[in-house]
């Protein structure tokens, strides 16, 4: 089975929230356009704890994106974002969410990060997502969401690294950073990674 994965498609990452991707609402119909061809669709959202170490702050000494040396990993600091239960962290009311089965969350341990869907940055902690996608017997998985130098990268490559194949949706995701993006797409195609345009 060949599923779709919906990254972070949240308040704060979309225009004039907390963390905001440039162009990130842009997506959003595109993705609700390609869900009914997957058999299986999820999502995540950054569900983060108020004082989250990731937070600039967090960090007095500190300004939004800097990266500091967090328990041993490096971590951008970053504006406060996706806070449970506040109206950033809110699935979009624009996503189509009628085929979306299961919502994992991430973030929710105030000492680490955690980009990917799959697990926390130090890989301590499993989201419950691999195993949720194994026992639907998926092989392959399409990414898809925000941001496209983070999240959506980062779970893509755990999903290759656990043994699905996996590719990077370029029409439905927009990156943060558009070189550091463009760096991480060679990094993930060396990998085994696609990247499907169209």
């Amino acid at each position: 089975m060949h599923a779709l994965i919906i990254v972070d498609i949240q308040y704060d990452f979309l225009p004039g929230g907390a963390l905001a991707v440039a162009d990130g609402d842009a997506v959003i119909p595109v993705i609700n356009h390609i869900q009914g061809d997957y058999e299986l669709v999820v999502a995540t959202q950054d569900w983060h704890p108020a004082g989250h170490h990731s937070f600039a702050s967090s960090h007095p000494d500190h300004k939004p994106f800097a990266t500091i040396d967090l328990n041993g990993l490096d971590q951008v600091l970053w504006p406060d974002h996706c806070i449970r239960g506040t109206e950033g962290a809110r699935l979009s009311n624009q996503l189509d969410t009628k085929h979306i089965e299961a919502v994992f969350r991430k973030g929710t341990n105030p000492t680490i990060d955690s980009y990917s869907g799959f697990f926390d940055n130090g890989k301590r902690k499993r989201t419950g997502l691999a195993g949720y996608l194994r026992d639907r017997d998926v092989t392959a998985v399409s990414v898809c969401g925000l941001a496209a130098d983070y999240c959506v990268y980062f779970t893509a490559m755990d999903a290759l690294q656990l043994g699905f194949e996996a590719c990077i949706l370029g029409d439905a995701v927009r990156p943060i950073d558009a070189l550091a993006y463009a760096e991480k797409q060679e990094a993930f195609i060396k990998q085994g990674g696609q990247i499907v345009i169209g």
